[in-house]
């Protein structure tokens, strides 16, 4: 009777002992809050951390920027939709960590103090949760599309693969008339353009979505990327969906073989 209790008093304490631990570990991965600050300024972003994290690996790290609806300074606008919306819905099919900093309304990605911010905090979160330089991945979705066209010329060899959804490299009319300080260095709809870029981007992997019905971002813009990048011996795959729409990344971050080909891709 004795060894009984000493037994369940024994059991108990190791229940003590580990509760903080379990605890612990349940606020360190998901959905959580961060914050990056840059010239004085603080900037909030999200960055999802798979269930079974472990800081005894590294761990493949994908930097996700959202489209024009989802800009602010909240930090959380940004987990409703694109890759955030399918982790949701299977977050087993991404063992990574993933980055989600938010663009600042009256922005577009491709202002360079916004992609400065998103690398900082690609930076950071690498940092804290064990990333792999070699197995960091690039994505995005209409202006955030564009954002990934934009980093993946800049730094070219940063990214082991890159996933640009309904995206374009050349600046519509309409930001070229709200924001002429980028119009002067924006490519624009010339082949010359897509044969620069493409050259620039070189053999990064890059596996491109669009919806033929897009009329928000013609397809045009993600056809003539494909073309340029096999011209140019790139490893490129193109995937357009036919009479689909603006809202191609629900599709695009479902297909099934979409993760398995993005952590294939090592630097």
């Amino acid at each position: 009777m004795r060894f009984s209790r000493l037994l369940s008093i024994l059991l108990l304490a190791i229940t003590l002992a580990l509760a903080p631990l379990s605890t612990a570990r349940s606020k360190n991965t998901g959905f959580l809050d961060r914050t990056v600050s840059l010239h004085g300024t603080t900037y909030k972003y999200q960055v999802f951390v798979p269930d079974n994290w472990s800081s005894r690996q590294k761990w493949p790290v994908i930097l996700f920027l959202h489209g024009s609806g989802e800009r602010g300074s909240d930090g959380l606008l940004p987990t409703d939709v694109g890759i955030a919306h399918a982790i949701r819905e299977n977050r087993s099919r991404f063992p990574a960590v993933v980055v989600l900093p938010q663009c600042l309304k009256d922005h577009l990605w491709v202002h360079p103090q916004m992609e400065e911010m998103a690398l900082a905090a690609l930076a950071a979160a690498t940092k804290e949760f064990k990333g792999d330089p070699k197995r960091t991945y690039l994505t995005g979705l209409s202006m955030g599309g564009h954002g990934t066209w934009d980093l993946a010329i800049k730094h070219p060899g940063k990214f082991a693969a890159v996933v640009p959804i309904c995206g374009a490299i050349v600046l519509s009319e309409h930001s070229r008339q709200q924001f002429p300080e980028l119009a002067k260095d924006a490519y624009t709809e010339d082949p010359k353009s897509y044969a620069d870029a493409a050259g620039k981007i070189g053999k990064t992997p890059v596996w491109i979505f669009h919806g033929d019905a897009d009329d928000a971002v013609s397809p045009a813009n993600s056809r003539n990327m494909y073309h340029a990048l096999k011209a140019a011996g790139g490893d490129v795959h193109y995937t357009e969906y036919p009479g689909v729409g603006h809202n191609s990344w629900d599709k695009a971050y479902a297909e099934p073989d979409l993760t398995s080909w993005l952590f294939s891709k090592s630097l």
